[in-house]
């Protein structure tokens, strides 16, 4: 059982609707007594978690008690819960950590897709290529728009020609696969046709990336419960608060599951389709 308690609550009123338990669990300060047994109370507290018949409540303070002409006296003890108000900012500081950390984690699946060739030409190919532009390595879309003309090739326009070799040079070292053809004004790209070995491989490769994000999903999930249980701990959080608490988190990780999911499976259509 659970009473809520204010300065504006009767408090004989709340007491009398259950038999009192041999052993207080609470006080008033102003020496308010029950059964002869003298225990303390706060009007900062919000709730008190009393043991009825043989259901235990825990308190979300321990007590300390002294055996005192056969009764036990409460030597302190101010059993107080976290109020809504304080259990919504814990859940909401937790929450948006985990959807903002998770958010990050669909965006870097989504790029790595993206950097995977399938057949037709997108300028999202390039958007992992580092370009050294003055001695400084740019990514490749700060320095140049980069464009389809058709569905099997890409342009490639500088915004400062003297930089269409560094660009060149880049493109070559890297792993997209493709032979760059600079005509000294801009860069072009002739995206190759992919063989269904190549896609099938392809398709592998995303779908293991598409797992490794789901992983890291799980891990900012298992960090968030980490992070409740240890307000538990703290005896800021009851042990019910922390149960709806990692509910709400698990709706927020199904939900970050189904979007890998949806990325993941227009990918696989896309390597797929000739």
């Amino acid at each position: 059982m659970t009473i809520g308690l204010s300065s504006a609550t009767p408090v004989r009123s709340q007491l009398t609707q259950k038999p009192i338990p041999s052993k207080p669990l609470f006080c008033f300060q102003d020496n308010f007594r029950t059964s002869g047994n003298v225990v303390s109370w706060a009007a900062s507290a919000n709730y008190v978690s009393l043991r009825v018949g043989s259901r235990k409540l825990e308190p979300l303070v321990k007590l300390s008690w002294v055996k005192r002409q056969g009764n036990f006296v409460p030597l302190r003890g101010i059993v107080r819960c976290a109020t809504i108000e304080e259990i919504e900012a814990e859940k909401s500081s937790i929450e948006k950590d985990v959807k903002e950390r998770m958010e990050k984690t669909v965006e870097n699946v989504r790029s790595n897709f993206n950097s995977i060739r399938s057949g037709r030409a997108s300028p999202a190919m390039l958007d992992k290529i580092k370009v050294d532009y003055y001695d400084t390595p740019v990514s490749l879309k700060s320095i140049a728009q980069v464009s389809t003309p058709d569905a099997s090739s890409l342009l490639v326009q500088p915004y400062d020609k003297s930089s269409l070799k560094a660009i060149e040079k880049a493109i070559v070292s890297s792993d997209v696969g493709m032979t760059p053809n600079n005509d000294g004004e801009v860069i072009r790209l002739a995206v190759p046709q992919l063989t269904s070995d190549r896609r099938k491989e392809l398709s592998k490769i995303v779908s293991k990336q598409a797992e490794e994000g789901k992983v890291a999903i799980r891990n900012i999930r298992r960090d968030a419960l980490k992070a409740y249980e240890k307000l538990e701990k703290e005896k800021k959080l009851s042990e019910d608060n922390v149960k709806d608490l990692s509910g709400d988190v698990q709706k927020v990780t199904d939900e970050y599951m189904k979007k890998i999911d949806t990325v993941f499976k227009q990918k696989e259509k896309e390597l797929l389709t000739v």
